[in-house]
């Protein structure tokens, strides 16, 4: 019997992690979960960010499925979603972004973000000179390039696709994302049968609205990716459709993106397609290709009657419902 960590923030998050459980379970029955909860809602009863427990449980099982975690903006405690990826080293943060449904005017769009999630700016190594004078350190290494390069390469040889497109702005920040291209473009070269293509970071965000089908493996370093996989979930409807993982050497945590919509919470309102999409990942991750390939068919099938979608989506039904007509698909 293995076990996963699941992780409640805070929000919609239990309702959608529920969800999330409900279908995970109807398709794999040796599976149990072990519940932690971390965010603004613990923080605030405990003066603690995360339950105790919960890192040694995800240290312990090496996989986590995490809801939705909120985070004061601009003031109080840093992102819980930071701490947990430099704590277990979840150097690639991997964002399919795939076309479900018309939910947007973009049709046949089948990329995947490799974003490096451990350095760049999001390191949060900052300084400050004076009251009026902040600085905020960029760092980038060759080795940590090296390891998202290769991961990218190797997932575009796995899934048969035909390009990777390596986005910097290295000509203006010549060390830092000079280093991460030319590390890029060597691993590249070790990999003949593949096309790669480099981009400019403000070129690439007009490219992908103009026409985000020409692109298929997109590899870049943190703020970029950050910045880049939330543009593109746009494509396709929205972070509500949009999975992620975030994995390392030997742990690896899959999560919605998307915010804690405190507004809807408990009002059994939430689209939980993008945790239910995480999961589907997470499965495949562990070595349960045939379910997740049902569990994302059955996603696909449900996403194409709007009517039976929640109100995000267009239709008429709550998280409970949606839920049940993915299962009804499985």
């Amino acid at each position: 019997m293995s076990e996963v960590t699941v992780i409640i923030g805070d929000g919609i998050s239990e309702e959608i992690s529920n969800s999330a459980m409900k279908v995970v379970n109807y398709l794999v029955d040796d599976l149990d979960f072990d519940i932690k909860r971390a965010g603004i809602d613990v923080y605030e009863k405990t003066g603690c960010l995360m339950e105790e427990g919960l890192l040694e449980s995800v240290e312990r099982n090496k996989v986590a499925l995490k809801g939705p975690i909120g985070t004061p903006i601009g003031t109080g405690f840093r992102s819980i979603n930071v701490e947990l990826r430099k704590k277990f080293d979840l150097f690639a943060n991997i964002r399919p972004i795939k076309t479900y449904g018309d939910f947007s005017r973009y049709e046949d769009v089948d990329l995947v973000v490799f974003r490096e999630n451990t350095e760049d700016l999001y390191a949060g190594v900052e300084k400050e000179i004076s009251k009026d004078e902040m600085h905020s350190i960029k760092i980038i290494t060759r080795g940590k390039s090296e390891r998202i390069a290769r991961k990218a390469y190797d997932f575009a040889v796995a899934n048969d696709r035909n390009k990777v497109t390596i986005v910097t702005k290295a000509n203006i920040m010549k060390l830092t994302d000079g280093l991460f291209l030319n590390v890029a473009k060597d691993v590249g070269a070790e990999y003949p049968d593949l096309e790669t293509e480099e981009i400019l970071i403000d070129n690439m965000c007009m490219q992908l609205v103009l026409d985000p089908t020409r692109f298929d493996v997109i590899l870049t370093q943190n703020l970029y990716g950050d910045i880049l996989s939330d543009l593109c979930a746009g494509f396709i409807g929205g972070l509500g459709l949009a999975p992620s993982a975030n994995i390392g050497e030997h742990h690896a945590i899959f999560e919605a993106v998307h915010g804690t919509a405190p507004d809807i919470a408990g009002k059994n309102l939430a689209n939980p397609t993008a945790l239910i999409l995480s999961a589907a990942m997470m499965l495949e991750y562990m070595g349960y290709q045939d379910e997740s390939k049902r569990l994302n068919n059955a996603i696909y099938r449900a996403l194409q009657h709007k009517e039976k979608c929640t109100k995000d989506l267009g239709g008429n039904a709550s998280t409970t419902e949606f839920t049940n007509y993915i299962i009804e698909n499985l």
